[in-house]
């Protein structure tokens, strides 16, 4: 029992001092990894991760992907020099990849390192549909959610140890922690890559983001009601659902968020 109360005062001493207010939700986060540490780390993982899958290039999809992508990267470009806060890109290189893999999932990295799965694109439909799920997980990385995961598991599973530390000591450890941090795989050691109200988050600014680069975000209901009927058919649970249900209760919310999200939108396609 004191050994409890005593790690739990750690923790909470560690929340304390390293608790950061996010300039763009305005919520407090646990941020004990700087973000040109996780930028690092993320360019290895990133090129590891494509040289151990099929990447696919020059075809439609593979374009539409890369179209997408940066569409939306300029227009989290331009939103945020508007709010005086284009510091949050520092050190951004922007890569869009398509790989190969039944999987409906995508993910985007620290620094702009993003991967849409071929399994995602029946689901998405069309531009509209993949603008939704591609701006939502853009939204993780400018949010900083996945540092915010990356240090929860820190403190959950090293202690609060720093991030060159643990990679020294642990570094398959560490090298899992970053991946479910980032949604690359499962859950590891009871660390869930994002919360309910980090995708909430995601969801309102990601379609935000892709309402200014001119896909319409009314489309975003009628894609997470696909992404429900994919688990309520009996299927496998997509990845992007994975923590998560697609209830009522959020397709409700993303409703509210699209029409905040309309009144960025101008048409452009």
């Amino acid at each position: 029992m004191y050994l409890r109360a005593l790690a739990s005062l750690i923790i909470l001493s560690i929340f304390t001092v390293s608790c950061t207010k996010n300039s763009i939700t305005g919520r407090n986060q646990l941020l004990l990894v700087s973000e040109s540490e996780l930028m690092q780390l993320s360019n290895q993982q990133y090129s590891s991760f494509l040289n151990q899958h099929k990447v696919v290039s020059s075809n439609r999809q593979a374009d539409m992907v890369s179209r997408v992508g940066a569409n939306i990267s300029k227009a989290i470009a331009g939103y945020l020099q508007q709010k005086g806060q284009s510091e949050l890109l520092k050190g951004y290189e922007w890569q869009f990849r398509l790989v190969e893999d039944p999987s409906v999932n995508a993910w985007c990295m620290p620094g702009g390192k993003v991967v849409v799965y071929t399994g995602l694109l029946p689901v998405a439909q069309d531009e509209n549909g993949l603008a939704v799920v591609m701006g939502h997980e853009i939204a993780h990385a400018i949010a900083r959610h996945g540092n915010e995961r990356m240090s929860q598991g820190l403190v959950q599973q090293f202690g609060g140890m720093a991030l060159s530390v643990a990679i020294s000591s642990k570094p398959a450890a560490t090298q899992d922690l970053f991946m479910t941090a980032y949604g690359v795989g499962s859950e590891v050691g009871g660390v869930l890559p994002f919360s309910r109200k980090q995708e909430l988050e995601a969801d309102r600014y990601g379609l935000i983001f892709a309402a200014i680069a001119g896909y319409n975000p009314a489309s975003a209901v009628a894609f997470w009601e696909r992404m429900a009927k994919i688990t309520a058919s009996g299927g496998k649970q997509p990845e992007l659902l994975s923590t998560h249900p697609s209830d009522e209760t959020r397709i409700q919310k993303v409703r509210e968020y699209a029409k905040e999200a309309a009144t960025y939108y101008k048409p452009s396609r």
